[in-house]
């Protein structure tokens, strides 16, 4: 077990780490496709490679139900970032839940520690 200082500064981390990834964080999942074009003589119609990528993010919405956007080219890097900030945001918000049940629990074994 963590000592309570290291497990104060790794909270004091962690805090810092959400409110940066916060003003980054972009919900939803990242999908890149290849397509073929309406030109009959392109060579994405033959062997030839398709066109793309174009990248999709896709979401669950309020309501539960799947939907998404197309990102458009000038906007591509700052999705990708965005997408991989809120990746980064639930592994910081799971260690913060695990630092906190760790923090609660340790006060109920020294109050039943002390009264016993």
């Amino acid at each position: 077990m963590e000592s309570t200082d290291m497990l104060r500064d790794r909270r004091k981390q962690l805090l810092r780490d959400i409110e940066r990834l916060s003003r980054l964080a972009i919900f939803g999942t990242l999908s890149e496709t290849y397509r073929a074009c309406g030109t009959a003589s392109c060579r994405c119609h033959d062997k030839g490679p398709k066109h793309g990528p174009y990248l999709t993010v896709s979401y669950r919405s309020q309501d539960g139900k799947t939907t998404g956007y197309s990102v458009p080219r000038g906007a591509e890097t700052s999705i990708r970032e965005g997408i991989e900030a809120w990746r980064e945001l639930q592994q910081c918000l799971r260690e913060m839940g695990e630092i906190n049940k760790d923090h609660v629990l340790q006060i109920a074994r020294a109050a039943r520690e002390r009264s016993t």
